[in-house]
């Protein structure tokens, strides 16, 4: 008898406990699925961030590879930029950056047109198309599209008077100058180009070859010519006390003519004195024409940067002289 009751309180009890573990599964994947739900909304979220945080990293990767004059690097690392969020106007523009320093002017614009084309009045892009048509010794069209600068940047109107310079048109470039004269706004670098490119639309001096280097100094005295001057340079290379006396006359005197800050920068360099041999120098470059005395300049400002300690200039401006040598 004890045993038949025991039976069917067991009997009794298990529907009970199929309900309740029913019940309890039930729960479970309710809220297994609750979570699960929560789960998945922060999964997309968490997919976005990560390809913000990859575009980040590998963003400043470029700019870090860049500014040690690793150009391919920064490009590589651009390349995957655009592969997270395509057709990014920041991205297009560090493109056309580093392609400029390679030399590769053509896919420099080609970026610098589609980073432009998303935002056609940004300055600062504006200024670096201006920079590879430069570049390009396109003068021409460097000056159309500096004119468009000015429309809405009247400031912009110093480098202009740099652009009609390096065009070779005096008569533009002076009518620019009058103008910001009267307007109380030409610098007085611009000042002294101006003077020097007047006095040489009346020059004194007869075009002979004066072989003796102290009869040049006696004639120069009364006779400020560049024809003069350049002689003298020339036949001072070993005089450093000499070139830094009549380089600096003629920086004053003769402020268009780029040779007479290479001579001064690289007198500078031979005493030691880098820091104002790279100012002169990076004032100098923007007269330059030539691709040989342009790669003078880099190598002399690679001289500077050693001197100053600092490795990384050093490597890149001598690679830049070498480039435009090969």
């Amino acid at each position: 008898m004890v045993f038949r009751k025991k039976n069917i309180k067991s009997s009794n009890e298990r529907p009970l406990n199929y309900f309740k573990m029913s019940l309890f599964s039930l729960l479970f994947f309710l809220i297994s699925l609750k979570y699960f739900a929560q789960d998945s909304i922060p999964a997309a979220v968490d997919v976005s961030e990560e390809k913000e945080l990859k575009f980040q990293q590998f963003f400043f990767k470029a700019l870090s590879q860049k500014a040690i004059g690793n150009y391919q690097k920064s490009i590589e690392n651009l390349e995957s930029c655009n592969q997270i969020l395509p057709n990014n106007l920041t991205v297009f523009f560090e493109f056309s950056k580093n392609y400029l320093f390679l030399n590769k002017t053509l896919l420099a614009k080609e970026y610098i047109r589609r980073a432009l084309a998303k935002d056609a009045d940004n300055l600062w892009m504006q200024k670096h198309l201006v920079k590879i048509l430069v570049k390009e010794r396109n003068y021409t069209e460097a000056i159309k599209k500096q004119q468009k600068i000015i429309a809405s940047n009247p400031k912009e109107r110093e480098y202009l008077v740099r652009l009609h310079l390096q065009n070779r048109n005096t008569k533009a470039a002076l009518t620019l100058m009058n103008l910001l004269e009267k307007e109380n706004a030409l610098s007085s670098n611009l000042k002294r180009i101006k003077d020097s490119i007047e006095q040489r639309k009346n020059p004194k001096v007869k075009k002979e070859v004066i072989n003796i280097e102290e009869d040049l100094i006696v004639k120069f005295k009364s006779d400020k010519s560049y024809l003069l001057l350049k002689q003298i340079l020339e036949q001072s290379k070993n005089n450093t006390a000499q070139l830094l006396q009549y380089s600096k006359e003629g920086i004053s005197l003769f402020p268009a003519q780029p040779f007479v800050y290479l001579i001064n920068g690289k007198a500078l360099n031979s005493k030691k004195e880098f820091k104002k041999a790279l100012e002169i120098l990076k004032n100098g470059i923007d007269f330059v024409i030539e691709d040989a005395m342009e790669a003078d300049f880099y190598k002399e400002m690679s001289v500077s940067y050693k001197g100053l300690g600092n490795t990384i200039e050093e490597k890149k401006f001598m690679e830049k002289s070498k480039k435009l040598n090969n």
